[in-house]
């Protein structure tokens, strides 16, 4: 029986854009935040570094933890695929450390084909997950931070 799984996520803003890792499958490209899987020893802010390091190879800042996901893949669009996934996601404001520049990095998984910066005001135009971000950062972002947003998200995509 599978396990559930911990993953790190950052979220960084500059001028007004969001920094994502492109990806692309059958239906065409999608975006999704920069890190990954928390290794066994690793703490989410580590896994979070290594993670940034490896898709585009430039330390960051960790700041406030954001948002918390859950994804119980049975319960959502790609069920066919993932059904068996069960992740849990953390979701911290991260800034690039100063003077660095993200670029592509090895990118070993099986859909990156780079990364992007998503204009904040027109993330609608982009298949970016998970999709509840999408109100939620032009809301967080670009007018002011909601105290009534909850930090938990719940189970979405």
């Amino acid at each position: 029986m599978p396990g559930i799984r911990n993953s790190s996520k950052a979220i960084i803003i500059q001028n007004n854009q969001l920094l994502t890792i492109k990806n692309r499958d059958p239906q065409g490209d999608f975006y999704i935040l920069p890190g990954g899987g928390q290794n066994h020893r690793e703490t989410l802010h580590e896994a979070l570094h290594r993670e940034c390091q490896e898709e585009f190879g430039v330390d960051i800042v960790i700041g406030r933890l954001q948002f918390i996901r859950e994804y119980i893949g049975l319960h959502h669009e790609f069920a066919e695929h993932d059904g068996n996934a069960h992740q849990i996601e953390f979701m911290f404001r991260c800034d690039l450390e100063e003077g660095h520049i993200p670029t592509n990095g090895p990118l070993i998984d099986t859909y990156p084909i780079g990364i992007s910066w998503l204009p904040l005001a027109q993330l609608e135009q982009y298949r970016l997950y998970p999709a509840v971000l999408i109100e939620l950062l032009k809301n967080e972002f670009i007018n002011e931070i909601n105290p009534a947003t909850p930090i938990y998200l719940g189970d979405v995509n």
